[in-house]
Order: structure tokens, then C-alpha cells, then sequence
């Protein structure tokens, strides 16, 4: 690995200073900007408001090809960087490329202002020796729990908790599972973009790979992997085969052939952030049927307010933050065996749900993405002694629990 050259504290200048271009914020994620619509699009692309956001994803390999950056701008003002290798490099040789053409596309010196904002320590094995004014960590989940994950991914999570300023959390439970790691750890649970979701309760018609599925259905959004508890989903397709599933989204890290397959169950395939209104408008209720295992422990699921804003009752398995504080409050059902979701569904389906949705209302109305986004950037200019900077945009008060708690 590169050594770290430490030429100045990187929490010493401000990122923001009036009357100079935007600084820039270099992102290193292990997600892909075009894949699932989740909590770094939603943060990054409010980002772009304040800063010149460069995206850095994980290599593409090809074959017979010279290594070079590939470089696309996004409608939300982000740029998406992707280094392009040949196929068949030695591990260390693969770090050395991503090496090189990052410091070809930002300088290995701070020359303006800059915010590094780490969605995966992995990236320190090649970013470390890098100058910037401020380090961002945003621990969106507990990576080094999921399938695949190495010790190398601990040993450079220690290393970035060394580096870093801030510390956020993408639930309260990895956040009390963090807090003492390092001097400034901030929770900040999954929010909510209720424009988008909420044009579900007055969409009327049924995208053409739904509309034949009859009521009732059962949906769900987002990555199919080992976070799914597939046997459960069986279980009560098989319990009520006249209930329909709708699920919705790729699937990753494991393989297609073990997914269920029943007449009740319907395997849509990944769909466009766009496009989740008009499916959601269409269920009865929303099934979470997350397996309760490591990869699960410290998720803050997204998608949890996500139904909630369209409008859609929602059974989920007793997933932390779930539980605390959508099942506290009544706004979510929670079930973790075949039969225990059947009665929950059926009580659902049974019951008035205007009540149950002005309390969803009142509760979803006292946080947003804006918000959030609004609280870290307060964080980040506190971090560089930023007090000169404009910082209408950041007034908001700081999130450190689930919004509305």
C-alpha cells in the first residue's frame, strides 16, 4: 500500500469559503451510481449543490485494453468516474492502476479544497497517500458481515477510522455498534424522498408487467440477495397461493436457480428509481422478508419509509431498526415466522387505513433527505471551522436518531 503523505491536517482548511468554485468531494463507493437508487445517490446528488462531486466506482475489466479513466456527468450534476483495466492484473497490480489514474484525474496534492467520502474502506488501499481538506466516512452498512468480505476489509476500516473526520452511520444500530470507534460518529437512519414515493396513492394504472397479476399483492423492492430470506417468501406463498408476490429488483451475489419459483410469485426484475411509484401503487401491502442473519444485523433499511410514503402497510421481518421505531410506533407490522406473517397480512388487509396513514404522515413530515443532507453538511463546515461560509442551507437541526423520533 502507499504511504500517506501528511503534509497538512486534512481537517484544517475550510471546504467552503465564499466567492472561489465549488470545492470538489471525491467519492469512493462500492456501489455503482446506475445500479439501485439508494442513500448515495439521494446524499451526493443534494451534494452537488454545494460541491463538484466526483463518483469513483470499482474497476471494470476488459480484455486487451490500456487502462484509463472513464469519465460521464449525471443529470443530478455528478460526475462518474470508472477505471477501465485490462483483464487478467495481479491484485497488487489492479490497486497500482486505480492508483495512478486517480491521482491523474485529481492530483495526489490538495490544490483547492477537497472532501474524500468513503463509502468503502477498500478504497483506502489505494487512495490513503492522497491530500484532503476533510474525510467522510458514510458507514451505510456493516460491510464486513456480508458474503465475500475479507479481514483485508477490517484492517482498512481501522485504518480509515484513523484517517477520517466524521464518522456517519446509515442506521442506529450500527451507530451504537460504531460510536466508540472514533471521536465524532453521527447516525444518520435511512430518510425518505416522500414526493417521489407518495405520487403512489394517486397512480391508477398498472405498468404492463403487473397489470394482468391479481390482487392481492404483496411487493417488494430492492437488491435480491443473501439479505432475503427466500424459504420465508415460500412459506407463505405456499400457506395463501391465491396472494401474489411482486418482486421487484437484481440479483446479486447469489444464483437465480435457488429463488423460488411458484405461479404466486413473480419475479420482475430490476426497475428504474422512476418507476417504483406506479409499481408501489399497486400493492396491498409491502412484505420486507429480510432473513435475519450477520448481513442483516446493522441494515436500516431504505425501503422501510419508502413504503410507508406510497401509502403502502408494510410486513416486515424484526429487522433492528425496523423495530425500533416502525413496529414501536405501529406504523410497520412485524413477523418473523410463515404463519406470523399470514395473520399480519390478513390484518391489514381487513382494517380502515386512514388512521394508520395519518400517522405515517405525521411521523415521515419531520424528516427528509434535504434534511438530512442539510445536517451533515452543518457537520462537515463545524469540522473545518467554517464561519464565514453561507450556511443557509445547513440551519437545519442535526438528525442523530430516525426522523420524528
Amino acid at each position: 500500500m502507499h504511504e500517506r503523505l501528511m503534509t497538512q491536517s486534512h481537517a484544517s482548511r475550510s471546504p467552503t469559503k465564499p466567492g472561489f468554485e465549488k470545492p470538489l468531494l471525491v467519492c469512493f463507493s462500492h456501489l455503482r451510481w446506475d445500479f439501485v437508487w439508494q442513500r448515495p445517490q439521494h446524499l451526493l446528488s443534494r451534494a452537488a449543490k454545494h460541491y463538484n462531486v466526483l463518483f469513483v466506482e470499482e474497476p471494470i475489466f476488459k480484455p486487451g485494453i490500456k487502462p484509463h479513466m472513464d469519465v460521464t456527468s449525471r443529470p443530478q450534476g455528478v460526475k462518474v468516474a470508472v477505471p477501465i483495466l485490462p483483464e487478467g492484473l495481479l491484485p497488487e497490480d489492479i490497486l497500482a492502476e486505480q492508483h495512478d489514474l486517480v491521482e491523474t484525474l485529481i492530483g495526489r496534492e490538495a490544490h483547492g479544497a477537497r472532501v474524500f467520502w468513503y463509502y468503502t474502506p477498500m478504497a483506502m488501499a489505494f487512495s490513503s497517500d492522497f491530500e484532503c481538506d476533510l474525510c467522510v466516512y458514510d458507514n451505510m452498512d456493516e460491510l464486513s458481515l456480508f458474503r465475500g468480505a475479507s479481514q483485508k476489509l477490517l484492517d482498512l476500516e481501522t485504518a480509515l477510522f484513523s484517517r477520517c473526520d466524521l464518522v456517519f452511520t446509515g442506521g442506529m444500530s450500527l451507530y451504537e455498534a460504531k460510536k466508540s470507534r472514533h471521536r465524532s460518529v453521527h447516525g444518520f437512519p435511512s430518510s425518505i424522498d416522500f414526493g417521489h414515493f407518495s405520487q403512489a396513492r394517486s397512480i391508477e394504472k398498472d405498468p404492463g408487467d403487473q397489470a394482468h397479476i391479481p390482487h392481492p399483492r404483496l411487493g417488494f423492492f430492492g437488491v435480491v440477495d443473501e439479505r432475503m430470506d427466500v424459504n420465508l417468501l415460500a412459506d407463505v406463498a405456499e400457506l395463501r397461493p391465491g396472494w401474489q408476490f411482486v418482486m421487484i429488483g437484481p440479483v446479486v451475489k447469489i444464483d437465480p436457480a435457488t429463488l423460488p419459483q411458484r405461479p404466486n410469485i413473480h419475479w420482475l426484475g430490476g426497475k428504474h428509481y422512476s418507476e417504483l411509484p406506479h409499481y408501489l401503487s399497486g400493492w396491498d401491502v409491502g412484505f420486507m422478508n429480510f432473513a435475519l442473519n450477520e448481513a442483516t444485523k446493522f441494515i436500516s433499511p431504505t425501503k422501510t419509509p419508502e413504503f410507508l410514503a406510497a401509502g403502502v402497510p408494510v410486513v416486515s421481518t424484526p429487522i433492528t431498526d425496523v423495530v425500533r421505531p416502525y413496529g414501536e410506533k405501529g406504523l410497520v407490522e412485524i413477523a418473523r415466522t410463515a404463519e406470523e406473517v399470514v395473520a399480519k397480512v390478513e390484518t391489514i388487509l381487513t382494517r380502515p387505513k386512514e388512521a394508520w396513514l395519518a400517522k405515517v404522515d405525521r411521523h415521515l413530515a419531520q424528516g427528509s433527505w434535504d434534511k438530512t443532507w442539510s445536517a451533515m453538511h452543518r457537520l462537515m463546515l463545524d469540522a473545518t471551522g467554517d464561519t464565514t461560509s453561507d450556511r443557509s442551507a445547513a440551519s437545519l437541526p442535526i438528525y442523530a436518531t430516525t426522523p420524528a423520533e
